[in-house]
């Protein structure tokens, strides 16, 4: 599954008993350009053809949370406060369901839930389910994502929760391909570099396609910015798209029972 495969439109979404379709807080800005990257792929997962067809959405696109990477490695201070005041903005604001469009932020994902009055849909645990349809029985995966992420085991430690007895063979980046290929290319997408993102963040991915992948797990969410199924030298999981699939399908009613 990749984020290039946009959803059929050939059937407009159903509202739920009440008319209405559930609204999705995004609790956003880390960084920025992802938050932009969901939200166009929420359009793309939704089957409208109409305005009125699409999801309703509220973003809170707040910046200014600490880096999600330097609290994690004890060099900055915890993004958590920062997260729930977002959080609570969003709830005020009325929505029925949040989401976090960042990956590394899922570390505080429980602290930030047990804080606020609104169930919430975990990006990884979108990701996990299409990286297990994708792996097959056998398959080997690769999976790019910050310092952090990696070393928290925020994946390789979690296990689908609709396929727990299924485990994805992870290949993971060397400690040089962090440092030289990985870490810069996020960097270089939130400096809005692209070009020289791009160039780092397909390095990476070929050295996983080296050792075996068969697939990628985008999971940070700067990386499907530049790294998709039209330039990956192996299919690609987007996380960000994976997400955005489980956003619609809860505010149009058919997910609803299972993510809340």
């Amino acid at each position: 599954m990749t984020h290039a495969e946009p959803a059929p439109r050939a059937h407009k979404p159903t509202p739920d008993a009440t008319g209405n379709f559930g609204v999705v807080g995004v609790l956003g800005g880390m960084g920025p350009l992802a938050t932009v990257d969901f939200m166009r792929k929420m359009l793309d997962a939704t089957p409208a053809v109409t305005d009125q067809d699409h999801v309703p959405v509220v973003v809170s696109c707040i910046p200014q949370v600490p880096d999600r990477t330097e609290a994690f490695c004890g060099q900055g201070r915890s993004p958590l406060a920062a997260m729930v005041a977002s959080g609570q903005r969003l709830v005020a604001a009325g929505v029925g369901n949040i989401v976090i469009p960042c990956n590394t932020a899922h570390l505080w994902f429980e602290e930030v839930q047990a804080a606020i009055d609104r169930p919430m849909i975990h990006l990884v645990d979108a990701a996990l389910e299409e990286a297990i349809d994708a792996g097959g029985e056998n398959g080997r995966i690769g999976l790019l994502a910050t310092d952090a992420t990696l070393a928290s085991g925020l994946y390789v430690n979690r296990s689908s929760p609709r396929e727990a007895k299924r485990k994805v063979q992870w290949v993971l980046p060397t400690a040089a391909e962090m440092l030289e290929l990985v870490m810069p290319g996020i960097a270089a997408v939130k400096a809005g570099k692209l070009d020289i993102a791009t160039n780092l963040l397909l390095g990476a991915a070929r050295m996983l396609a080296r050792r075996g992948a068969t697939a990628v797990v985008l999971g940070c969410t700067e990386i499907p910015i530049v790294l998709h199924a039209s330039n990956s030298p192996i299919p690609t999981i987007d996380a960000t798209a994976a997400l955005a699939r489980k956003a619609v399908a809860w505010s149009t009613g058919s997910g609803r029972t299972i993510l809340n």
